[in-house]
């Protein structure tokens, strides 16, 4: 079972983090700190960069943004260090928060410490006795916890002013549709033609939410010893007030089927037997929370279009040589994959 669980490995090259500093400035502000500092760094992820920190007998996880990144809405820690902080006493699934450092003369960057949870995350190597029916049930968890994040009560939890739900769903077509714009690299006609059909096809507001906004396997911790239980959701970097919808439609651009391009499948495991199919995660969400789907298609398109615009950002750090990550590369493809992928979704009108 050990070989299942999240595993961090050796740091990247210039994603070190300055041990001599961040060592006492952990010793002298995290309470019960003691010992000495090792640092290793789990190596997925396209975002915010996560270490595992091995302070004495303590495991802890910091996150810092990505060297070389200037999004500041997409990277700050400061509010993600604030979601956790108030959804902890409401909400499980969370990991608990226990610092955040703004001074930059620590790391060179924002960073925030949290409790290390030991649990399964999925990843893109689907690990031995992950059979069809186990499959089922993963995803069939999936969807309950993002059907209880929606239900939240947010108010109670002191979230009334992370966002702003009315004109939510316009704001983040203008918005991701500027962040392709200035990010763009090479013609790539599905996604330029999802931001003329999005414009275009807005429906109206289907409510309001606590959303998470990047809602797929490999942000959920299963427990080791029951797969089909979520004991925690990670990365809360985009989480806001808004549309529940556009949440779903997010993990849709996500969940790649069997038949869908090779490159879409390296997201995650969505594609292997026993996986909900995007029309079936549809149906079961909106039988659990009454949901209305007849417009599913924008949502999905939305989602597709918001997954290739991520791309097409960390592809352009890549090419301007703000990071050095070898992963980065070949993205280039799997942006066309994605185009390919709104276009068959507007001409079939299906998910």
């Amino acid at each position: 079972m050990d070989d299942f669980l999240d595993q961090a490995t050796t740091i990247r090259t210039g994603e070190e983090l300055d041990l001599a500093r961040l060592e006492p400035y952990l010793l002298s502000h995290l309470p019960g700190a003691a010992g000495r500092l090792e640092v290793l760094q789990f190596p997925r992820g396209f975002s915010n960069l996560t270490y595992l920190l091995k302070l004495g007998e303590q495991e802890l996880v910091l996150r810092r943004p990505p060297f070389g990144a200037n999004i500041k809405t997409a990277h700050d820690m400061g509010r993600e260090y604030r979601i956790l902080s108030a959804l902890k006493p409401v909400y499980a699934k969370v990991p608990k928060p226990l610092w955040y450092c703004d001074d930059l003369e620590v790391i060179g960057g924002p960073f925030y410490v949290m409790e290390r949870l030991h649990g399964v995350i999925l990843r893109n190597k689907p690990p031995e006795g992950l059979n069809p029916q186990l499959m089922r049930g993963v995803a069939g968890a999936l969807v309950d916890a993002l059907v209880e994040l929606h239900r939240l009560d947010y108010a109670s939890a002191g979230l009334s002013d992370l966002g702003k739900p009315e004109g939510y769903v316009a704001r983040q077509v203008s918005g991701w549709s500027k962040r392709y714009e200035n990010a763009r690299s090479d013609e790539i006609p599905g996604m330029e033609r999802a931001m003329i059909w999005l414009s275009l096809n807005m429906p109206p507001e289907s409510g309001a939410a606590l959303i998470h906004n990047d809602f797929k396997y490999d942000n959920l911790v299963l427990d080791a010893n029951n797969w089909t239980r979520v004991i925690a959701v990670l990365d809360w970097e985009m989480a806001t007030l808004g549309d529940p919808l556009m949440d779903l439609g997010t993990t849709l651009g996500y969940w790649a089927e069997a038949g869908d391009p090779p490159g879409l499948k390296s997201f995650g495991l969505t594609h292997l037997p026993g996986n909900l199919t995007r029309a079936e995660l549809v149906r079961i969400y909106a039988e659990k929370t009454g949901a209305e789907v007849s417009n599913i298609v924008f949502y999905y398109v939305f989602g597709l279009f918001k997954v290739g615009v991520i791309m097409q950002q960390i592809y352009a750090r890549y090419q301007r040589g703000l990071t050095q990550d070898a992963r980065f590369a070949t993205l280039i493809h799997l942006i066309r994959e994605i185009g390919q992928m709104i276009d068959q979704a507007v001409d079939t009108g299906s998910v």
